[in-house]
């Protein structure tokens, strides 16, 4: 074993911070809840146990993709099979999985969350529930990674929610986006039935999108010679 600064340190810092951040927007509750973050054929991950809102660098482990511990003085999280299957499966860069008090309610009574804002397109649309299993268990593993086929995010039954991107600072982005749409549905159905983005209105946007370059800060041009 190395010291404990020496493999992905800043990696871990991260992972804390990251820990901190959703503990703060109340996405993280207690020790429930695990974040993750890949470089090439490492992975740290958060220890199981630790109060998240307020973990530090030494309380992420770093585990190769078999699992193996490769440094840190504390046991992985107990979903780490499904983080690693996240991993192996979509070749993604961090995983985050909480259990967001909005996410899961509607975990409890939907099979989807429903595209209802065009900001969902960016985990890819409707959120599927993946059917629950006990926590830690393969079958769990295998039915959330199955039903992130083709997505970001997705919700698991009586449970949480987990996301997935190239960045860590990505895949909080996504968790809070999720936390954010599964308030505003749930806000919405206590009125009438929700309005659902159709085929159509989902594909608008995505070109709209594209051709604005949509998402990212655009400097003012230069103002043209006499223009007052």
């Amino acid at each position: 074993m190395t010291d404990s600064s020496a493999v992905l340190g800043q990696e871990r810092a991260a992972v804390a911070d990251s820990c901190r951040r959703l503990g703060a927007a109340g996405l993280l509750i207690g020790t429930a809840g695990n974040v993750s973050v890949r470089v090439e054929g490492l992975v740290a991950i958060t220890a199981t146990g630790a109060v998240l809102a307020e973990l530090t660098p030494d309380q992420v482990t770093v585990v190769d993709l078999d699992g193996k511990l490769v440094d840190g003085t504390l046991e992985p999280t107990s979903e780490l099979d499904l983080h690693l299957g996240v991993y192996r499966r979509y070749g993604t860069g961090a995983v985050v999985h909480t259990h967001a008090p909005m996410a899961t309610a509607l975990s409890c009574v939907l099979d989807e969350l429903p595209c209802i804002h065009y900001q969902l397109l960016s985990v890819g649309g409707t959120v599927r529930v993946a059917p629950y299993a006990t926590f830690g268990t393969p079958e769990l593993a295998e039915s959330v990674i199955a039903a992130l086929d083709g997505r970001s995010a997705a919700l698991m039954a009586n449970h949480g929610a987990l996301t997935h991107a190239q960045t860590l600072e990505k895949a909080v982005e996504h968790a809070l986006l999720v936390e954010w749409a599964c308030g505003v549905y749930q806000h919405a159905a206590a009125l009438g039935p929700p309005r659902v983005l159709d085929e159509q209105q989902q594909l608008a946007v995505i070109e709209a999108a594209i051709a604005r370059n949509y998402g990212t800060t655009h400097p003012v041009p230069p103002a043209q010679e006499g223009t007052p």
